[in-house]
């Protein structure tokens, strides 16, 4: 893995983030405190970004590349869309890692440590920090939660074909 150091606020960064799918809507001050806590990770082929059962604080925010997650070692699915989220379980819950994720092909992301808060400059641009995170988490786990569920009922469906057709 190649890290950069934590990022600048400056206006050519504030300007890549805002092309960020989840964070085009938020305002520049937000994007700011954003980018303090915030390094650039490229990840070459398989190499492990999160690792199932860690405790870390790191979030990740899909820049190119694609990453494949995996819990007990069963692949899960496949996230290739720039601006796509992973590891927010584990900063939602405070519960340890619930999957591991890999680069597939040379992957970058933007890696936010969400324990370095004492970067930010106050209480309100902490508590501001905080609210970006949760509204962005929001929509997420709402998108992947209604995935799980189609996922779900199609497996059902395909599980009751072939239980009736077995009892053919």
């Amino acid at each position: 893995m190649i890290e950069s150091k934590f990022l600048k606020d400056n206006v050519q960064n504030i300007q890549k983030i805002m092309a960020l799918p989840p964070l085009k809507n938020f305002e520049t001050k937000n994007l700011r405190q954003l980018l303090r806590l915030s390094k650039i990770r490229e990840y070459e082929h398989g190499e492990r970004i999160i690792k199932e059962g860690d405790m870390d604080p790191w979030l990740f925010f899909l820049l190119s590349g694609k990453v494949r997650v995996e819990k007990e070692e069963v692949e899960i699915s496949t996230i290739e869309q720039m601006g796509e989220i992973v590891g927010e379980m584990r900063i939602l819950d405070g519960l340890s890692r619930s999957a591991s994720v890999y680069a597939e092909g040379k992957t970058i992301c933007l890696a936010i440590n969400t324990s370095a808060t004492n970067r930010l400059d106050s209480d309100d641009d902490k508590a501001n920090f905080l609210l970006l995170l949760y509204r962005i988490f929001t929509e997420y786990v709402s998108i992947r939660l209604r995935l799980t569920n189609d996922e779900l009922i199609k497996t059902k469906k395909k599980l009751k074909n072939l239980l009736k057709n077995h009892a053919e």
